[in-house]
C-alpha cells in the first residue's frame, strides 16, 4: 500500500503517525496492498478555497476527500485487473484541527487522527447525510480509532520492554552478537 504525505501547512505535525493511521484504517477495511493513497495538509486559506470551490460552503473546514476510483464491490483495489486502485486524496486542514480538538477536549493530534479516519471512510464510500449512515460511519471511525489506540499503545508497551530487556542483558554482559561469547581468559 502506498500512501503519499505532503505537508503544505506551514503546522509541524509528525506525518508518519497521519500515515499508520490511514494504513491501519485501510488495512481494517481489508483494502489491498495495491491501492494508493495521498494526504495533503493545507493551510486555512487553501482549504476555505477547496471548501468553496468543491463544496459551495464558505470559509475552511477540517477534512475533504477526493475519490479517484469508484470503491465498490465491482472495482476493489483487491481485485484482479490492471494495476494498483488509486483511492483518491484526503485533505488536512491542521489549523482548523487544533480548534476543533481545543472544543473537543482532546490533543490535535488525536484530532487529525480521527479526520484521517474519517477521510478515509469518505473514500470507501462511506457518509453521514442520514441518521443512519451517520450512526454506521460514526460507529465504524470510532472502533477504528479505539483498535488504532490500543494497538499503538501496545507496540509502546513493547518497546519499552525491550529497551529494559536491552538494559538488564548489557548490564549482566549479554548484550554481545550471538555466538561471540566472552574473551579468552590468558
Amino acid at each position: 500500500m502506498t500512501i503519499e504525505i505532503a505537508n503544505e501547512s506551514g503546522v509541524a505535525v509528525p506525518e508518519e503517525t497521519i500515515v499508520s493511521v490511514a494504513r491501519f484504517a485501510l488495512d481494517k477495511m481489508s483494502v489491498s496492498q495495491l491501492a494508493e493513497l495521498s494526504i495533503v495538509l493545507v493551510d486555512l486559506d487553501v482549504m476555505a478555497d477547496l471548501h468553496e470551490r468543491w463544496m459551495d460552503l464558505p470559509g475552511p473546514t477540517d477534512v475533504m476527500s477526493f475519490p479517484m476510483d469508484e470503491y465498490d464491490s465491482a472495482r476493489r483495489p483487491d481485485s484482479a485487473g490492471s494495476g494498483p486502485a488509486l483511492l483518491g486524496d484526503i485533505v488536512l486542514c491542521p489549523a482548523f484541527a487544533k480548534d476543533q480538538a481545543k472544543k473537543a477536549g482532546h490533543s490535535t493530534l488525536d484530532e487529525l487522527h480521527l479526520l484521517t479516519v474519517h477521510g478515509v471512510l469518505h473514500l470507501l464510500g462511506y457518509d453521514h447525510a442520514e441518521p443512519e449512515e451517520e450512526r454506521e460511519m460514526f460507529g465504524l471511525q470510532n472502533r477504528i480509532l479505539a483498535e488504532y489506540r490500543e494497538a499503538r499503545d501496545e507496540a509502546e508497551r513493547a518497546q519499552a520492554q525491550r529497551s529494559a530487556d536491552d538494559k538488564v542483558l548489557g548490564a549482566v554482559g549479554l548484550d554481545d552478537e550471538p555466538g561471540a561469547g566472552p574473551a579468552p581468559a590468558n
